[in-house]
């Protein structure tokens, strides 16, 4: 039994846990060791307003801009006022941050969206730092129990438990290594989950970004919104073996150039703000690129700045590059898009709090309403900071309240067998990845949404099936949940008949002005 359950463990889990009272009881589940998520391989930084010529009113309205309109601006307002305290308090949690030599103030780099320099980051590796550092300081709490290759399955709610005020109660989980089901009983939880770009066969997310949080949520009876917002992150390293290998913003923020396979510049001709345009428009710029021309990526190149230069700001960047034979103090880098962030998720207030009692969503897996349309460069960090200490103050408030766990039945696995037919899971998972990338991809169309509509409404049935006959393992798991966040996002993207932010279809090519301030809103009732 547990004050807190926090399923996952980036940088918002971190930063809730950290903020608890000393006094509450908090579990911790990774779903892989507790390195292996999305803030981890995070490159750019955290944004926040640390310099004299900047103001938060500029990062606001970058924000709101780069947000195309569906940026709910009291949730900017708020997140961005509390850039500044944010840093302060990962300083002071030990982040190692990247400092100029000079004035021993916070080096700053600028990314796509950004009219300033704004972005705080530890090199080029500013995630694996912040997740390092928070990840100590909660071993080094007695009350935090860190559970590592732990997969919750579903959620427990009294509703499911047929009693009548319904609120969560916990999660069933299964121990990967065990492989046995365990009930983790809560008076609070909170999924701190992440994304879901998986979802796509293209992606620079780790293995684990299988929109768990989202689906759990989803079939608790949660409200999704906005998961037609699926953001291409437009530079990714293009190799075979190159897996989730990113090539962070901040080198085009320091002035690396997108070039065709002859050398010739072309983002001017789309934006102009060229390479620093917000990821959208640049990731569909590449697309209509190669699209053109048939090729199979564009050149990303800063090798025209010195050596000393470019292996001072990008140490991890260009060693990484090295060992796939691309010495980029010498040469473009081959890239090309890949899925990356989740915009829309499991709609929460300014809080955290979901549409279920007890059950908040922080990070990646929520829907604030900061990022709108498209999310701005290093705001995902700055969110996971501040919606985890806003979420840790409200339950903080009420841990003194009686929440009484009725008892809860354990896992029943009495009438499903071992799967002898893994390779069904290995197929649909293909399946998935492939249509989601040929028709809910950067750019989309009518008839490409209804054909993974089809596609989608099969293979849940067929999942569905395979799920209720045979017993529980990590892929199923992440399957399932894969299958209904794919469903989401191509239901979200039919109903929105316009294009706006990440969402590009050739039917609809215009934004529509009646659109400007209107989220797309799935109920688990209606759909």
């Amino acid at each position: 039994m547990y004050d807190v359950l926090i399923i996952g463990s980036g940088a918002a889990g971190l930063s809730l846990a950290l903020s608890l009272p000393s006094s509450c009881k908090i579990a911790i589940l990774s779903k892989n060791v507790v390195t292996e998520g999305s803030t981890f391989y995070a490159q750019g930084g955290i944004s926040a307003v640390l310099d004299e010529s900047d103001s938060q009113a500029s990062h606001i309205q970058d924000t709101l801009n780069a947000g195309a309109g569906l940026c709910k601006e009291d949730i900017v307002k708020f997140t961005v006022s509390k850039g500044k305290s944010s840093i302060q308090w990962l300083q002071d949690a030990g982040v190692p941050f990247t400092y100029n030599n000079d004035t021993k103030k916070l080096h700053l780099t600028r990314e796509g969206g950004h009219s300033h320099r704004r972005v705080a980051h530890a090199d080029d590796a500013s995630g694996e730092a912040i997740e390092i550092t928070l990840v100590e300081r909660v071993r080094g709490r007695d009350n935090i129990s860190l559970f590592e290759n732990h997969i919750a399955i579903d959620l427990i709610t009294t509703r499911k438990l047929r009693l009548k005020d319904n609120r969560c109660v916990g999660a069933y989980v299964l121990d990967r290594k065990q492989k046995s089901v365990n009930v983790f009983k809560a008076k609070f939880t909170v999924i701190a989950t992440g994304g879901a770009s998986k979802v796509y066969l293209y992606t620079s997310n780790p293995d684990g970004s299988s929109g768990d949080g989202i689906a759990m949520a989803w079939r608790a009876g949660c409200r999704v919104s906005n998961m037609e917002f699926m953001q291409f992150h437009p530079t990714c390293l293009y190799h075979p073996h190159a897996k989730s290998s990113l090539i962070s913003e901040a080198v085009r923020g320091e002035g690396g150039r997108l070039l065709l396979p002859d050398g010739t510049r072309f983002m001017q001709n789309f934006d102009p703000r060229g390479e620093l345009a917000p990821r959208d428009i640049v990731a569909r710029a590449i697309d209509h690129e190669m699209k053109r021309l048939g090729i199979d990526n564009v050149l990303l190149d800063i090798s025209y700045k010195s050596a000393d230069f470019i292996i001072k700001h990008f140490p991890n960047i260009y060693k990484n590059c090295l060992k796939f034979g691309y010495d980029i103090t010498k040469e473009p880098i081959p890239v090309v898009p890949a899925a990356h962030y989740t915009c829309g998720g499991v709609m929460v207030n300014i809080h955290g709090q979901t549409d279920i009692k007890n059950l908040y969503c922080i990070g990646e897996a929520s829907f604030t309403g900061l990022h709108g349309a498209n999310r701005m460069a290093s705001n995902s960090l700055l969110e996971c900071v501040v919606f985890g200490h806003a979420s840790s103050k409200h339950i903080s408030k009420r841990l003194g309240k009686d929440y009484p766990i009725p008892d809860i039945p354990q896992w029943d696995e009495s009438r499903v067998t071992d799967s002898d037919e893994c390779v069904v899971i290995n197929h649909n998972w293909d399946e998935i990845r492939r249509f989601m990338w040929d028709y809910v991809g950067i750019v989309r169309t009518t008839k490409r949404l209804q054909r993974a509509q089809h596609r989608i409404q099969m293979l849940l049935q067929e999942i569905d099936e395979y799920y209720s006959n045979f017993k529980v393992t990590s892929d199923l798991i992440e399957l399932r949940n894969l299958s209904i966040v794919a469903r989401l996002i191509i239901e979200s993207a039919l109903l929105r008949q316009e294009s706006r932010g990440l969402h590009y279809t050739l039917d609809y090519p215009k934004p529509d002005p009646k659109l400007a301030s209107v989220d797309t809103i799935l109920d688990p009732i209606t759909l």
